[in-house]
């Protein structure tokens, strides 16, 4: 008995699986939907030099990068005239660097040490102290560390071997945060969630789902990526927790029903949403084959002729010869593929047939081309 009530419930999962599979797979959190606005990361960059590298570094030809030796050299009281460096070991180098928000000063980030004179490989190089600064001017961290490339790029008499990119490297945690860019979280009365992909349906159900949650009508959707919520006085001083809870919460998004097309590669990419009317298809391509043959023509024995060649060009044509493919009204994506893939569309075929179809007013979807 134990054992049928067993194999019963199996079965009744099973077919809870059948009838509500979107159920369970489109539901999101919001935290993959919105972030929390003002919550964001911070750009750094900076200019410095990368030394020790074996003989791959910038040439004289880059004299930018000889006068911040020279210029560096000066500051630790060693005067030189940049015009008599040969320095093969150095390389001047953008650094580049992603401040995530609530860092605190003290900790570490990764950089990303780029070239930008004529360096061929920055291999064995070690950045030497490079302040990073932001959008304001200000100084928010300090790199320095070994560059880590992950590739090599070798030369001898000519020949010539390389792997992967050798004039861009990184350092992991290889900034020091010196000034911290505070968001007084707690002390806000009013949270903002900025929608990724701004979207009227989607911002109506995250507003009643929060509002549910909170038990009360605080959020409000200011437009269809923008809502604004109340924070409760229960909750005042603890919008960490708020925003926690706030963020675990699942929601059905929704989204234009699209199909992109990149003309260059032949790639398309048809949304799950996609719909056509009731239309018929046909697609036939013609191949043409040229095939050129020479032909020889001699004289006879006793002739006085001259021997001459000849160009005769064998052209076949050919037609494929497909039907009509109808498709029914409400097609669904699966029913698009497999109507097109019936009728021999490659994947260049397919973006014209689709942008005949949305010629035809049976494609209500947004199509995209890149």
């Amino acid at each position: 008995m134990l054992h049928k009530a067993l194999i019963t419930l199996i079965l009744a999962l099973l077919l809870m699986l059948l009838f509500f599979p979107i159920a369970l797979v489109r539901a999101e959190r919001i935290k993959d939907l919105a972030v929390a606005h003002g919550v964001r990361s911070n750009q750094l960059f900076g200019y410095g030099l990368s030394v020790g590298l074996k003989g791959t570094g910038d040439t004289t030809q880059s004299r930018f990068t000889l006068q911040s030796l020279s210029a560096m050299l000066g500051r630790m009281g060693v005067r030189i005239d940049p015009a008599g460096l040969q320095a093969r070991n150095v390389a001047a180098v953008m650094v580049t660097a992603d401040l995530p928000p609530f860092t605190r000063s003290g900790s570490r980030i990764d950089v990303v040490v780029s070239s930008i004179g004529n360096a061929r490989s920055l291999q064995g190089g070690t950045l030497v102290f490079t302040p990073l600064r932001g959008a304001d001017g200000k100084v928010y961290a300090v790199a320095q560390g070994p560059v880590s490339v992950g590739g090599f790029d070798v030369a001898s008499q000519g020949a010539t071997l390389s792997k992967n990119h050798t004039t861009v490297g990184r350092i992991p945690q290889g900034a020091l945060v010196e000034q911290e860019v505070s968001v007084p979280l707690n002390d806000l009365t009013t949270l903002q969630l900025d929608i990724i992909s701004p979207d009227f349906t989607t911002a109506s159900r995250m507003t009643d789902g929060i509002n549910k949650m909170l038990g009360a009508d605080l959020a409000t959707a200011v437009d269809p990526g923008t809502i604004q919520i109340g924070v409760p006085d229960d909750r005042k001083g603890k919008l960490v927790a708020l925003m926690a809870d706030i963020e675990a919460l699942e929601v059905k998004p929704d989204a234009v029903a699209r199909v992109v097309i990149n003309e260059r590669t032949g790639t398309v990419v048809i949304g799950s949403q996609v719909r056509i009317a009731t239309v018929a298809i046909a697609h036939g391509n013609l191949h043409l084959q040229v095939s050129p043959r020479w032909a020889i023509s001699q004289p006879n024995a006793l002739g006085r002729g001259n021997t001459v060649t000849g160009r005769e060009d064998d052209l076949i044509a050919k037609e494929d010869r497909n039907g009509l493919q109808v498709v029914e009204l409400g097609a669904t994506l699966g029913d698009v593929v497999k109507a097109l893939n019936s009728i021999g569309a490659s994947p260049r075929d397919l973006i014209e047939i689709l942008q005949a179809i949305r010629a035809a007013g049976a494609l209500p979807a947004s199509l995209d081309i890149l």
